[in-house]
């Protein structure tokens, strides 16, 4: 059969019931257009995670404290991040003893109610130290970052997140030289950082930042910390250092077992290779879901050239008795499948993009389109075409042409 006109039979074929080819394409559109919107959200939901985790430094590793767990505990110790078991004196030795370590930040955090002419709003704030803006690569838009001469003299000094001086100044005005009373403690602000995103909790900008001493002294009472963030020099000794610091303070807090630790090392690439794992495994859970729909339209498909086959029986006994072959009644029907899964394919790929950037638009969800996502809904609306459209194919092929001249 020539190429030409197969692309014709397949056009008079498809075109002479329009509205049951029409529909048999909506269910193909509707399948391809759903996996390609879902895997573009898990993708922008993975990147906004990634850059999120990216965005609080680089070359991170984390100590944060957590109950002792006893000899017949769990593998999980309670109480990591809010226990009381690192001191100012574990980030001094950290600094001294790992020679790979570039810096070392040692922070207390805790909510406060925060006061400002009249205004109020409940924030994180951070006690820290100098170094605290080079590890968790924090930019200053205005004023100053908290200083070791602040540290050392216990400075009532503030510098603010700009969603922190929204809410007590007004969004646009400069705070640096106001006052904010955190506490019933007056302290001025020095500072204003540049923003880094976020929302609710883990709303990055909205945070205020003070000497740890002053926190320790004024705010909290104790000389307990709650985070010791460690900058490596690059992320190949990550590794390393999170086992010398684990050494290290297992050594300090005399402890002789590993899984009895009051404390926790955090790799920043563990994060985000657990947050990856996390989200491709949704991103896959939400496309296995859309696909169901995949196979819905495929047995559209297959009905509709079933249904085909059986209309033009006759037509396919006459085909076979002037000469055409077996395998060019196969290929017709095969052609007019894999048609239409391509056409709805194709609007499907577009229909998904439009919903991607649909959900970016009206809800703020990142979502990611890419090259991949649609080769694979090219593939899948080809293979679609294949399988379901063979079956019918074949039965079309197989007919005998006396038989099919005389059905009516």
């Amino acid at each position: 059969m020539i190429l030409s006109d197969l692309f014709h039979e397949t056009y008079a074929a498809l075109s002479a019931n329009k509205v049951r080819s029409g529909l048999t394409i909506l269910g193909i559109v509707i399948g391809i257009g759903s996996v390609v919107a879902m895997i573009s959200i898990g993708q922008g939901a993975a990147g906004s995670i990634q850059a999120s985790i990216q965005s609080i430094g680089s070359n991170l590793v984390m100590v944060q404290p957590g109950f002792q767990r006893g000899a017949g505990a769990g593998p999980v110790s309670a109480g990591r991040g809010s226990a009381t078991t690192l001191k100012q004196e574990d980030a001094d030795a950290i600094q001294k003893e790992i020679t790979q370590a570039l810096a070392v930040a040692p922070e207390i955090s805790r909510r406060y109610q925060i006061t400002a002419k009249g205004k109020n709003t409940n924030t994180q704030v951070i006690g820290t130290v100098a170094s605290y803006s080079q590890v968790r690569n924090v930019q200053v838009d205005l004023g100053s970052f908290i200083s070791e001469q602040n540290v050392r003299a216990l400075s009532k000094v503030a510098v603010l997140g700009p969603t922190t001086r929204d809410d007590l100044f007004g969004e646009g005005t400069n705070p640096v030289g106001e006052t904010i009373r955190v506490n019933r403690v007056d302290f001025k602000v020095i500072g204003l950082t540049q923003s880094k995103g976020g929302t609710g909790f883990t709303n990055q900008d909205d945070i205020i930042f003070v000497p740890i001493s002053t926190a320790q002294r004024f705010l909290a009472g104790d000389a307990y910390v709650t985070t010791i963030s460690v900058q490596a020099k690059d992320a190949g000794s990550l590794a390393t250092i999170q086992q010398e610091i684990t050494d290290l303070l297992l050594q300090r807090h005399n402890i002789a077992d590993a899984q009895l630790a009051d404390f926790q090392v955090l790799n920043q690439q563990d994060i985000v290779q657990t947050a990856s794992a996390v989200t491709n495994t949704m991103t896959m859970l939400l496309a296995s879901i859309a696909g169901i729909s995949l196979i819905v339209g495929g047995i559209g498909i297959m009905n509709m050239m079933l249904t085909t086959v059986t209309e033009r029986t006759r037509e396919i006994g006459l085909r076979k008795a002037i000469g055409a072959k077996r395998k060019d009644i196969s290929l017709q029907f095969l052609a007019e499948a894999v048609t239409l899964t391509f056409i709805g394919g194709l609007i499907g790929i577009i229909l998904g993009w439009a919903s991607s950037l649909a959900v970016t638009a009206f809800t703020g969800i990142a979502t990611k389109v890419s090259l991949p996502a649609i080769a694979l809904a090219f593939g899948v609306s080809a293979a679609i075409g294949i399988v379901f459209g063979y079956y019918p194919a074949r039965r079309a092929a197989a007919l005998n042409p006396i038989e099919a001249l005389r059905y009516e």
